[in-house]
Order: C-alpha cells, then sequence, then structure tokens
C-alpha cells in the first residue's frame, strides 16, 4: 500500500466521523456559506506572476517544514507579497493542518483561499464552502471520472472554483471536462516522490486551453517559472520555498519582485 492508499483509506474514515459529528444542515447555516467567492482562476489569468503560495506545516515526504508560525501572519504576508491565492492545507494527520487553519486565513485576508484537501465525498465540499474557502482540489488519482464530474459540478453549484490535479497522460485524459477551471499538473510522484519538471512541460499540450494550467510541487526558483510560462502555464502553487523560511511573506515578496523584472 502506497502513501496515497494509507491518506485515502484514513480520510474515508475521518469524513465518516464528521460528518456523524456537524450535519450538513449545520454546515449550511454558517456564517460565510453565503459569502461571495472570489475566482482564482480569473485572478491567475490577469497575473504577471501566478502565485499560489501553501500554508503547510509538514508533508510525508519532507516531515516538518515549519511548525513555527501562525496561519494569520503568513496569510496577512502572502496578501502583502501579491500572491494570487493562498492554499491551506486542512488534512490533520499527514500534513498537520486543519479546517481552522482555513478559517483563520479566511479571517486574515482577501485572497481566494483553495482548502487543499483529500476530497472524496460531497460533504468536504460543503465544509469548504463554510469555512471560507474559494477553491476546492480534485486529486485524478484517487477519483473516477464519475466522481469528477460529480464533485466538479457540485463544487459548481457552491460558487467554488475548481483545481483537477493530474501526474499523468491517462489521468488527464479521464479528467477533462467543463466542469473544472483549472487543470494542475503535480511534479511530485506520489509513489515515489521523485519530482521532475518534465512532468509540466510534457503534458502542457495536452491540456486544452480553456482550463488554466496550473504546475504544483517542485517549483522552487524563477527559471523553473520562466520556463513553465513559455509551456502555457499561468499558475505556479509553491509551498515548502516559502514554509521553509521563518517569514513566508517576506520570502514570497521577494520571489514575486525578480520574478517580474
Amino acid at each position: 500500500m502506497n502513501i496515497l492508499d494509507k491518506i485515502t483509506l484514513d480520510k474515508r474514515k475521518e469524513v465518516e466521523l464528521r460528518k456523524s459529528l456537524i450535519p450538513t444542515s449545520q454546515l449550511e447555516q454558517s456564517v460565510l456559506f453565503e459569502r461571495q467567492t472570489v475566482s482564482l482562476a480569473t485572478n491567475l489569468r490577469n497575473s504577471k506572476s501566478g502565485i499560489i503560495a501553501e500554508h503547510k506545516r509538514r508533508s510525508p515526504s519532507k516531515s516538518v517544514i515549519n511548525n513555527g508560525l501562525n496561519v494569520q501572519d503568513v496569510a496577512k504576508g502572502y496578501q502583502d507579497a501579491g500572491v494570487c491565492g493562498m492554499s491551506v492545507l486542512t488534512d490533520g494527520k499527514y500534513f498537520g493542518g486543519s479546517l481552522d487553519d482555513l478559517l483563520t486565513a479566511r479571517a486574515s485576508c482577501n485572497l481566494p483561499l483553495l482548502r487543499k484537501e483529500f476530497i472524496m465525498d460531497e460533504y468536504q465540499m460543503l465544509e469548504a464552502k463554510a469555512y471560507g474557502a474559494d477553491v476546492i482540489l480534485l486529486i485524478a488519482a484517487i477519483l473516477s471520472r464519475n466522481e469528477i464530474k460529480q464533485f466538479s459540478e457540485f463544487a459548481k453549484s457552491l460558487h467554488l472554483d475548481v483545481l483537477l490535479e493530474v501526474h499523468n497522460e491517462e489521468e488527464l485524459h479521464k479528467s477533462v471536462m467543463p466542469s473544472l477551471d483549472m487543470l494542475g499538473v503535480n511534479n511530485r510522484n506520489l509513489k515515489t516522490f521523485d519530482v521532475s519538471l518534465n512532468t509540466s512541460k510534457s503534458l502542457s499540450s495536452l491540456i486544452p486551453n480553456e482550463f488554466v494550467k496550473v504546475s504544483e510541487s517542485g517549483i522552487s526558483n524563477i527559471e523553473a517559472i520562466k520556463e513553465l510560462q513559455h509551456y502555457g502555464y499561468q499558475g505556479f502553487l509553491i509551498g515548502e520555498n516559502f514554509m521553509k523560511t521563518d517569514n513566508p511573506g517576506a520570502s514570497a515578496t521577494e520571489f514575486i519582485k525578480s520574478l517580474e523584472q
């Protein structure tokens, strides 16, 4: 069993438990549920840098990245840096995140927020909406084509943007459908954790132009972004590169200044 299988197995149990504790009616009564969402896809289309900055305490591949920062400071710092959106890890067991992190980020900035999560139930999208997210992530590796269709259409009914993540050509072919806004290529092989930007390059021509192309994982320098922009990428998800510093906001500011020169 690889790490992705373990995570999805644990996630199914977790979601069933959450559903038994908090009914959907309670989520729908949240103050934030009626909030007008902000489109990350639109921000990326209109941006020179295309940076989506992440709040991430740890990961299965790197263990602890940074446990010493509070979400409020990180969110404010990213907003001041001029990023296009913020990704917030909400998985607790493997990434040290929580829905409360999403709530804190929402109270601290006006950026489009992506709930970075292993989504396998419509309930998780109701949670995302209730806790202030604007965007949800769907991972092709753990979902069937029917599930991708069902979940992406449900997300659109909640006015949430949809970022669909793929790792290879097979996942891409099963995933392309009108209810997506962005197609993300994860450069990290989830079975081996090896990272290669060639994954983004080789899949770029197969992604229809109506979707915003996003490259994820392993992006740590300006050169990588400039190279990927030639392949039509408009979004770049950066987590560890900013989070491993003492001040992710300042780190993102310097990065974006250098990129836009």
